[in-house]
């Protein structure tokens, strides 16, 4: 009798188990197919925000400068600059009027530096600090980094062109409107090489990478990858008594203007009217060149 209660016992406790085992196998089907929805929804999110209609860029004029790079005929006319919304020096928004000018398509690349270093026998860049293996940021098809803003001026020079105003630079990437990106108000991941790898790139990437994140005229990566030296003296209140057409800056100051924001900074830091200062001789992973050219130079040279 004894025996019996222990096989009844047995028997119940390998039934129970085998319940309990079939719950657990469909509890983690499950458990399983949720996730596997969400991670589906997830990336049919991020890919919604990068995909935007195809664009037609072919009404604005292009030309090839001297020293083979691709650029941009932005318009005569006027533009929003500033923001009332960001930092004090970004104020007042201001309207502004520039003449027609020509900026490059893409950010420098190091194939192209160093092709300049080259034919100049001019130094060559230098990045002081950089947490990781350096070998994974100096590459020829990564943007130029780690040259001072004279070296940026004698680059541009060399190619028989000359750096973007700080206006000229901010027009480029944000057209007639006030929008606080090249694409648009809202940031999304997969229009521009910011901190974090989530747009695919820990550090840098090669220009041109984000086709969504062309500004309305054409141009890439006026947001992220390298932040961009400008020709500009940095002055806090230059915005307050600059004047209506074709500013140039201040006279007056120790720092340089640097535009759009690098492949280590946020969304905040990566608007379009943010400014950033440096003095001349800093160097640095994060900051690199796009050279401008004006329209009437070009007419006169054809």
């Amino acid at each position: 009798m004894e025996n019996r209660g222990v096989l009844i016992g047995s028997i119940i406790f390998v039934f129970a188990s085998f319940i309990l085992m079939i719950v657990g196998l469909v509890y983690e089907s499950y458990k399983s197919k949720q996730q596997r929805e969400l991670v589906a929804a997830i990336k049919t999110e991020r890919q919604a925000v990068a995909v935007t209609a195809p664009r037609d860029f072919s009404i604005y004029k292009t030309i090839v400068g001297d020293e083979g790079r691709e650029m941009v005929q932005i318009p005569e006319g006027p533009f929003t600059m500033g923001s009332s919304e960001g930092d004090p020096d970004e104020a007042p928004e201001h309207q502004l009027y520039l003449r027609a000018y020509y900026i490059d398509k893409k950010e420098v690349t190091q194939a192209e530096y160093n092709r300049y270093v080259r034919m100049t026998k001019r130094g060559k860049p230098f990045v002081p600090v950089f947490e990781d293996d350096i070998s994974k940021i100096m590459k020829p098809e990564l943007p130029a980094m780690g040259m001072s803003w004279s070296d940026a001026v004698a680059y541009c020079k060399w190619a028989g062109k000359r750096l973007p105003t700080e206006a000229e630079w901010e027009k480029a990437g944000r057209g007639e409107s006030k929008r606080r990106y090249p694409w648009g108000d809202e940031f999304g991941t997969g229009h521009a090489n910011l901190d974090g790898d989530s747009d695919g790139f820990p550090y840098l990437a090669p220009p041109g990478s984000f086709e969504s994140g062309r500004s309305p005229y054409g141009l890439y990566d006026m947001t992220g990858n390298v932040a961009e030296w400008v020709a500009d003296t940095y002055d806090e209140r230059y915005y307050q008594k600059s004047p209506y057409r074709d500013p140039t800056g201040s006279e007056d100051g120790q720092h340089k203007v640097i535009r759009g924001g690098s492949w280590r900074e946020t969304p905040q830091g990566s608007r379009l009217s943010k400014r950033f200062q440096a003095k001349m001789w800093r160097t640095d992973s994060t900051i690199g060149i796009r050279c401008a050219r004006d329209a009437e130079e070009t007419r006169r040279a054809s």
